[in-house]
């Protein structure tokens, strides 16, 4: 399972998003109060969120059906592109509050660590010669 640093890495990355997103998820579970002074969300800003959530997944599946080659597309789609809709999220969310004066610097670096990700798991697939 981890061949090389790249691996690791790659590895790595996914287990730090699964702890972020289920701590997350629990904090909405309990209170989304609570959920939303940990993310720094705001319900009237919701509606834009969602917005950017639906493009990114739109932009997704129409790559898959423009793109055709389902080999390429299971390694990208299972492995990185996850990554990407993360940082598009992040980046996306983060102006969304930039914009009003909001704090967003969560959302920026989350997006940043999303392309971060991103780009060690493509390496990793690209130097193993399984992309």
């Amino acid at each position: 399972m981890f061949e090389t640093g790249w691996h690791i890495a790659a590895w790595a990355c996914g287990g730090v998003t699964v702890a972020l997103l289920l701590t997350m998820s629990y904090a909405f579970w309990q209170s989304p109060e609570k959920g939303f002074e940990m993310t720094t969300h705001r319900l009237e800003q919701l509606p834009s969120v969602m917005s950017d959530r639906y493009f990114v997944w739109a932009a997704l599946v129409a790559f898959m059906i423009w793109y055709g080659d389902l080999a390429v597309l299971a390694a990208f789609f299972v492995v990185g592109a996850f990554f990407v809709v993360g940082a598009f999220m992040g980046l996306a969310d983060s102006y969304i509050y930039a914009r009003r004066g909001l704090p967003h610097w969560n959302h920026t670096f989350s997006g940043l660590l999303s392309i971060a990700a991103f780009g060690i798991v493509m390496t990793a697939l690209a130097k193993t010669g399984a992309a």
